[in-house]
């Protein structure tokens, strides 16, 4: 479990725009290990975990993209019932709130990795580290 940097973009919600990140962030030889998008009506927030965040933001903002940082939380776990409960109840019992999160897996896989954003992710790597 690691504290990572995650960037946030405002995109304009049309097809092709995603690949161009995507292909931005390729030639770079940035990695993404995580992303999500949530959409609004003409717009989608990119959320994304990469490799190398602060070459990530010259290649945004090179493109006259805005970029927000935040803090998450990695947290890999078993993929068996269970699991997001165990971590959603040690940390509501520490008053720790999840903001968001996202995750996935292979439905065979044995393991998942879950990207949280908490109100003090500091605070939720002691919890869920204690």
């Amino acid at each position: 479990m690691q504290l990572a940097t995650q960037l946030a973009l405002l995109l304009d919600n049309r097809p092709g725009t995603l690949a161009r990140v995507c292909e931005a962030l390729a030639e770079a030889k940035v990695n993404i290990y995580a992303f999500s998008t949530s959409d609004t009506v003409d717009h989608t927030v990119v959320r994304l975990v990469v490799s190398d965040p602060q070459k990530a933001i010259e290649v945004f903002e090179k493109r006259g993209a805005q970029v927000v940082e935040s803090d998450v939380l990695l947290v890999p776990g078993d993929n068996k019932p269970g699991s997001l409960a165990k971590i959603a109840k040690q940390l509501g019992a520490a008053k720790v709130n999840i903001e968001y999160a996202y995750c996935a897996t292979a439905p065979n896989a044995k393991t998942g990795l879950l990207v949280l954003r908490a109100s003090d992710c500091k605070k939720a790597l002691k919890v869920l580290n204690g």
